[in-house]
């Protein structure tokens, strides 16, 4: 919490699924911040003094994640589909006094705010998603190099609690693997926020409900995808992405963004796949652009 500073306040609000713990504060129009896997709310820690001049800020960690609620997942996995979890974001604003805001999403949390401003048009006024491509264009497109960049995919889907058993044996080491691994060579990371997501991470529950968002998005993530494939994003979207990060290898990002919203801009950073913590200063200034 001291990464944040004393302007930004914890709190836990209980949703219809899940009770959701956040931190907020600032002043000006709300702008709500999703955090992506295996980390949580502190992702945004280097980007919130600036944005707090401008914003309410609401850094949530998702449903499964950090101090969040973490229910074991369904047969189907459907509370831990993105739906689902899209939906304790718009019961959090709600309770804050918003009926529509701002929202902007990294990684996991990126595929939350598609489904976000899919599933709720009325709520979302602009929308960011970071260093991703959409869900089912990527299991669409699967190939080698998509496979092998992006192995815990299919590793993290896999049953009968297997995913859970071997990352349970060393999360640490799993979880500092992946900042590593995703990073540009020679990013570092706040050793609080790392110390923080270890803590949060290693909880078996955790682990788990983070297999469960993987198993939702390989099942019944795309059941919903499919349905929606027709319609189009309404609100302006901003796409980032790392200019050294496998999503800008690998896809035409904006050409695929502009299949699936219908106003669309953006453009590459000059870091790996942690855009608020590799380059907060440039993240900073392209959400006080857009959202602004």
């Amino acid at each position: 919490m001291t990464l944040f500073g004393p302007d930004l306040k914890t709190l836990d609000i209980k949703t219809s699924g899940a009770r959701i713990h956040l931190v907020h504060g600032g002043s000006g129009p709300p702008l709500l911040l999703l955090h992506g896997y295996p980390q949580t709310h502190l992702i945004w820690h280097a980007v919130a003094p600036e944005l707090s001049r401008h914003f309410h800020l609401i850094c949530p960690d998702l449903r499964g994640y950090g101090d969040s609620d973490k229910p074991s997942g369904l047969p189907d996995h459907s509370n831990y589909a993105k739906r689902a979890m899209a939906q304790d974001m718009v019961e959090v604003m709600q309770v804050l006094g918003y009926r529509h805001f701002g929202v902007a999403g990294h990684d996991r949390g990126a595929r939350v705010t598609h489904r976000l401003a899919l599933d709720h048009p009325e709520r979302v006024d602009r929308a960011c998603v970071m260093d991703i491509a959409p869900t089912l264009h990527m299991f669409r497109h699967t190939d080698q190099a998509f496979a092998t960049g992006y192995y815990h995919w299919f590793f993290l889907i896999q049953p009968d609690g297997l995913p859970e058993t071997m990352i349970g044996k060393d999360p640490a080491y799993y979880l500092t693997e992946k900042l590593r691994r995703w990073a540009a060579p020679g990013a570092s990371f706040d050793p609080e926020a790392v110390a923080e997501y270890i803590r949060c991470f290693s909880q078996p529950e955790a682990i788990h409900a983070s297999c469960e968002d993987y198993r939702a998005a390989a099942g019944i993530d795309l059941e919903h995808d499919e349905v929606d494939l027709s319609r189009k994003l309404e609100c302006p979207l901003l796409v980032l992405w790392g200019a050294r990060g496998f999503v800008h290898r690998t896809y035409d990002v904006l050409d695929i963004w502009r299949r699936y919203a219908t106003r669309v801009e953006g453009r590459a950073l000059d870091c790996g796949h942690f855009l608020p913590e590799e380059a907060p200063r440039a993240v900073a200034a392209e959400f006080g652009r857009f959202f602004g």
